[in-house]
């Protein structure tokens, strides 16, 4: 999965949250809408490179799709791969903080 700069920048929060509820972006998205729109689209990469592959197998798919569609879905994996990695950092960082 490749986000453009633009369209990160657009996905950051305009307003903190407070009483009026969750961040919203100036298109309408929350952060929990841009990570699911982000999930969606890291697994319709990952289905697009398996359904290459079967159609490399029984000979219906040209060479560079292929490769093209499997090495998208390779990126897109080791995209999701990283981000967990750094979740998890996060995540046991925040456990070791002094309450």
């Amino acid at each position: 999965m490749v986000v453009k700069i633009g369209e990160f920048e657009a996905a950051l929060p305009t307003k903190g949250v407070g009483a009026s509820g969750p961040t919203v972006t100036e298109d309408g998205k929350d952060f929990a809408s841009f990570v699911k729109d982000a999930g969606k689209s890291a697994v319709g990469s990952m289905y697009e490179g398996e359904n290459m592959s079967l159609k490399a197998i029984a000979g219906e798919a040209d060479l560079t799709d292929v490769v093209q569609a499997v090495g998208k879905a390779e990126l897109t994996l080791q995209t999701v791969s990283a981000l967990r990695d750094r979740m998890i950092t996060a995540y046991q960082a925040i456990a070791r903080m002094p309450i």
